[in-house]
């Protein structure tokens, strides 16, 4: 039964908890680490009053009962203060005396955490198992037919087109209308989609692009990353390695003033200008950066007070059709640039993608069209959003491809992928499931953003605190205390290796297609899946 009144922590017990400290007094040397390191100050020191029966000495006597003082490690029972389970306590204990164990009936607390009728948030991830990319199989596999590469020592062009290819005789033709052809970028098939500077922070941004920096100028690989909304830092701005970064500008508009005054500055054009309409995770809703994270470093490249919540209106203000957003928006960025730059829409996956696709074929401005499925995570959405809105992106991306298919325009209108791309740890695997039903390239920011950064959140609600700023591993903090803790370096030859196994993983997957100068972009006969609905839904292979 829910308790009447305010809850204070007499209300409530340690069992009712989702993650339970257990601290073990003969090991633990009252080193104070752990109180140190929790970034939700769920443990504290405390003194114990513990009574303690001395049997008699003679059988005359009676026992003697006597007390006796202690100091050790004690459980918050307050809410605001709950345990998330990220372990830190764990990792900095030197003797093992301290670990976050999940209860049993951690359900008990949303009788006390969702007061007030306030719906709850939570951070990165959508706690759902599952998938159907996880179920397509590679089926198609050269032997005596046609030969088979070796994926060790072959040599692979993993390359895709970001931007508008027209054919030879309609670039002829817009040349001599226009003066100019339209921007075309080679990329690497795997981008890092768009997470903010504030959003991240400053040492886990730095991080992803030191390794894309890496990536690109020793591996030669030409990796992208997308800034998400907020702008960028004016020094990144201005450098070299702006042609490494997609900027990605959104309702809010948050950096934008920033970025249109150092357009004389810029020694580099960025990569391509992506305009957000929608992402997966709360698609028709705009994004909200919580105050906890707007110090004066990110409100003054945003160009905001600190401390305030930062939200998006749910739609670009001045744009309320696809013709006007093709007008106003994509034609107005690429003469920003002097026509040098890719411009492209990001909208969350929906039933209408189609309606906009094909609004973007007939309109060479358009670069490219990226569709972000339900299974996106991010850090402030509901669980309402996040559980039961959105489309997903596999079927999505099947029905644009065909669609372009039909009007023989399948080379030349890129379509990116995102949204649950390795969600199960199967990011390679996803990744040409979605290439092979029509996607010239996927976006990935979560799978990147745990892998190379050691993300303590798991599909069983652990930690997920990434929306208030209180990351224990700094990855998503503003506070100097936290991202203090995340090595740059550390950061960027993490991602670096995540790179390299996907490529060689990608690689392994292509081989036996006999692939190897080009993408399997649109080869759906070289996917099955034992679900029938599924396989004439998506229009592959059904195996069993």
């Amino acid at each position: 039964m829910q308790p009447e009144g305010p809850v204070t922590p007499s209300t409530l017990s340690v069992k009712d908890l989702p993650w339970q400290i257990d601290w073990d007094m003969g090991k633990c040397t009252l080193c104070g680490r752990c109180t140190a390191v929790c970034p939700v100050n769920a443990i504290e020191p405390a003194v114990f009053r513990k009574r303690i029966i001395e049997p008699p000495v003679g059988f005359a006597e009676a026992p003697v009962a006597t007390h006796k003082a202690y100091y050790g490690i004690r459980q918050r029972t307050d809410p605001a203060y709950k345990c998330v389970g990220c372990a830190m306590c764990s990792l900095v204990c030197p003797n093992d005396a301290i670990i976050p164990l999940r209860s049993d009936e951690a359900d008990k607390l949303r009788f006390h955490a969702d007061r007030g009728g306030q719906p709850r948030r939570r951070g990165g991830r959508r706690n759902a198992e599952g998938g159907i990319l996880d179920r397509l199989k590679f089926i198609r596999i050269s032997m005596l037919t046609d030969p088979a590469l070796d994926a060790g020592r072959h040599e692979f062009e993993l390359r895709t087109l970001l931007g508008r290819v027209l054919p030879p005789r309609e670039n002829l033709e817009f040349i001599r209308a226009n003066g100019w052809i339209p921007p075309v970028r080679e990329i690497y098939p795997l981008m890092i989609g768009g997470m903010s500077f504030g959003a991240l922070s400053p040492n886990m941004w730095e991080g992803l692009q030191l390794g894309v920096t890496y990536l690109n100028e020793e591996l030669g690989m030409p990796v992208r990353i997308c800034t998400g909304e907020g702008g960028c830092p004016p020094r990144l701005l201005r450098s070299r390695f702006l042609k490494y970064v997609i900027l990605q500008i959104a309702s809010g508009y948050f950096g934008w003033d920033e970025i249109i005054h150092a357009i004389p500055d810029m020694k580099e054009d960025p990569c391509a200008i992506e305009i957000k309409y929608g992402q997966g995770a709360k698609p028709g809703d705009g994004g909200l950066l919580m105050w906890y994270k707007v110090n004066k470093l990110i409100a003054a490249i945003r160009g905001v007070p600190t401390g305030v919540n930062l939200p998006s209106p749910p739609t670009h203000q001045t744009k309320y059709s696809i013709e006007e957003s093709v007008a106003k928006m994509i034609q107005s960025m690429y003469m920003a640039w002097g026509f040098r730059v890719p411009v492209y829409p990001k909208i969350s996956g929906t039933s209408t993608a189609l309606a906009v696709l094909n609004n973007l074929t007939r309109n060479p401005y358009a670069a490219g069209l990226a569709i972000d499925g339900e299974d996106g995570g991010t850090g402030a959405a509901y669980n309402v959003s996040m559980n039961h809105m959105g489309h997903p992106i596999a079927s999505n991306i099947r029905d644009g491809y065909l669609n372009l298919v039909r009007i023989g325009m399948q080379n030349q209108v890129p379509l990116l992928a995102g949204g649950g791309i390795g969600k199960s740890g199967n990011l390679a695997a996803n990744a040409a499931a979605l290439i092979m039903l029509g996607a010239s390239a996927v976006q990935s920011g979560k799978y990147v953003m745990q892998a190379a950064a050691g993300c303590l959140g798991s599909e069983a609600d652990r930690c997920n605190i990434c929306n208030i700023g209180l990351c224990p591993k700094g990855i998503t903090s503003q506070d100097p205390r936290l991202y203090r803790r995340l090595d740059v370096e550390d950061v960027a030859q993490r991602l670096v290796d995540v790179f390299l196994s996907f490529d060689i993983e990608l690689k392994k997957i292509v081989a036996p297609l006999g692939r190897s100068t080009s993408l399997p972009i649109g080869m759906s006969d070289a996917l099955g899946i034992d679900d029938y609905n599924a396989a004439e839904r998506l229009q592959i292979k059904y195996v069993v």
